[in-house]
């Protein structure tokens, strides 16, 4: 295992495990690799000490690193407030992934009983949703389960 602190564009930086040099490269360039903090998917390596677990160390260990660090604390009180958000959504709101523009219009249009939902619409289909008049607004951040 080795842990990289990470980059995004926007200047977040925080730490994420990965198998090897090359699952890192392999993550990123399959787009799985995204910022923790705002789901920008441009992140790079940071200049950094690498930490490199050996196989010896991980058997001790349990298979996995105990001092392993959470992921960096937000670096402001925006920061702060969007992962707040993000928790609150993810805790009181349903995940539909990809079906949201469905789900959503569905609700609307008294097709299905209504319940905070929230996921993923491409340009098209949050512009027809605005268009018939369905309450959505973008949010600021990806799924947790998205993010590393």
């Amino acid at each position: 295992m080795i842990k990289y602190t990470l980059k995004c564009d926007r200047g977040h930086s925080f730490d994420s495990w990965f198998a090897s040099a090359d699952a890192f490269e392999t993550l990123k360039s399959a787009g799985h690799v995204a910022c923790a903090l705002c789901g920008s998917a441009d992140v790079s390596k940071a200049i950094m000490a690498p930490r490199v677990s050996t196989g010896r160390q991980a058997a001790a260990q349990g298979d996995a690193p105990k001092d392993v660090a959470p992921l960096a604390a937000p670096a402001s009180d925006v920061e702060a407030a969007m992962s707040r958000m993000r928790e609150a959504v993810e805790k009181n709101a349903t995940y539909v992934g990809g079906n949201f523009a469905s789900e959503a219009l569905a609700q609307h249009l008294g097709e299905r009983p209504d319940r905070p939902i929230w996921g993923e619409a491409n340009r098209e289909e949050a512009k027809r949703l605005i268009d018939d008049g369905v309450p959505v607004a973008p949010l600021p951040f990806i799924p947790s389960r998205k993010a590393n």
